[in-house]
């Protein structure tokens, strides 16, 4: 069974930044052998948009332009999946909303409940990402560490 996988912003970063700390591991991760789809979310895309052409990105921001056709670049991927969102937040979140505890985890919530509701798998670096998907939902988290 071909299993779904939507990044996560950092772990998208971290694909196509050499300069990331995590650049290495996500490249493993990637190349990896065995079957997925990789996917990306319009909230994945454009954080990657915002990030990566702020003129503060470390070690150079990048043009629109470029940013743009890294995401196309990735769309090339053989098993490449656009994870539309049609429902609302509070829909995607309701199965594990008891254990969201702060704003920093509202973007990673969404993806985490569009991942579930797919029957994909969200990876990221983010360990608290876990603890929101509790026992019930941990096949839908891939946590790269």
């Amino acid at each position: 069974m071909i299993r779904s996988h939507l990044l996560d912003l950092n772990v998208l970063i971290a694909l196509v930044d050499p300069a990331h700390q995590h650049y290495q591991k996500v490249q493993d991760w990637f190349i990896s052998p065995g079957r997925y789809k990789l996917g990306l979310s319009p909230l994945t895309e454009a954080g990657f948009l915002r990030v990566t052409t702020n003129p503060g990105y470390p070690p150079k921001a990048r043009s629109f332009a470029e940013a743009i056709a890294i995401l196309q670049a990735l769309k090339g991927h053989a098993e490449y999946w656009y994870w539309e969102i049609g429902e609302s937040w509070v829909t995607l979140t309701a199965p594990f909303a008891a254990r969201i505890f702060g704003h920093q985890q509202v973007t990673d919530a969404y993806l985490l409940g569009l991942a579930i509701k797919e029957n994909g798998v969200l990876v990221t670096f983010n360990k608290g990402v876990q603890y929101m998907a509790g026992a019930e939902f941990s096949r839908n988290v891939l946590l790269l560490e």
